[in-house]
């Protein structure tokens, strides 16, 4: 009976191993299809907007060309903007948002888990947050810039603006979604209120949270260039008005071109973050990021 019971194990185990690398396989070819599509997508979108403008359906002196954009980023990194170097109004913008982000991120986080928790502050502050998100935020950068100046803390202000909500209304919707049944076994298991909140409400309102950060992200970088635009010594949101007020369309989208990838390359990182803090939640059936 043991030699039957041992040889039954070991054909699942075969049939189990064979059914992960056959999964295994599966998911590594839809990534190379995916991808590979995704290459060809941006090769066709490039390909037509560069054939367009060369046979005169698309006119590049208001529309550009992908051609132009790339020397126009050459020049920028070889000679320079009328700013300065490139890497260093990048670095502006770049420090603008990361402080925005942060700042606003930890408000929220802070805010949301507070007003999660504590019912009766939520009822007497509900209005006022209403009212305050109604508002077109962006708007507040002329404020901003008239009562802290043209310097970082104008657009680091408006960024953190942007980004509060977002995580706010995240983290409060994630505190109350927590599972009361959770909640009660921890209690009667004598768990302390410190632990409750450590061990049981923050692990389970962490996805919302890291949810809103792949957008929040996006938001700062948004409030940082709305800044510029408004007034500012330096920037890639000035870099692009000041392409615009030349009829640059060259240097406008080289600039959109340069925001952009430093949108993906954060996504990249606040999905790696999403990984590694939430290594214990069970893997998606579809594990193809987007």
């Amino acid at each position: 009976m043991n030699v039957l019971s041992s040889k039954t194990n070991e054909s699942i185990d075969v049939t189990g191993s064979v059914e992960v690398q056959a999964a295994t396989i599966r998911r590594r070819r839809q990534r190379l299809v995916v991808n590979g599509l995704r290459v060809l997508l941006l090769v066709v979108i490039i390909g037509g907007w560069e054939l367009t403008t060369r046979i005169g359906i698309v006119d590049p002196f208001f529309w550009s060309r992908p051609s132009g954009i790339w020397q126009q980023l050459v020049t920028w990194v070889t000679h320079g903007t009328a700013q300065g170097p490139l890497w260093a109004q990048i670095a502006i913008t770049l420090e603008e948002t990361i402080l925005g982000f942060v700042i606003g991120v930890a408000l929220g986080i802070a805010f949301g888990v507070l007003l999660g928790r504590n019912q009766f502050l939520a009822d007497i502050l509900s209005p006022y947050i209403k009212a305050a998100n109604s508002i077109p935020r962006v708007t507040l950068a002329p404020l901003f810039a008239i009562a802290l100046g043209l310097g970082v803390q104008s657009k680091v202000a408006l960024a953190v603006v942007l980004v509060f909500f977002i995580v706010f209304f995240n983290a409060f919707q994630g505190v109350r979604e927590v599972d009361r049944n959770l909640l009660a076994n921890a209690r009667i298991l004598g768990a302390s209120r410190r632990q409750l909140f450590t061990e049981v409400i923050l692990p389970s309102a962490l996805t919302w949270i890291i949810a809103s950060l792949h957008t929040s992200f996006s938001f700062a970088l948004v409030g940082a260039v709305v800044g510029e635009f408004i007034g500012a010594i330096g920037g890639i949101g000035l870099m692009i008005q000041n392409a615009g007020a030349t009829f640059n369309a060259n240097g406008v989208f080289a600039a959109m071109a340069i925001l952009a990838v430093v949108a993906l390359l954060s996504e990249a990182l606040v999905s790696a973050l999403e990984r590694r803090l939430l290594r214990w939640r069970p893997n998606t059936v579809n594990d193809i990021t987007i």
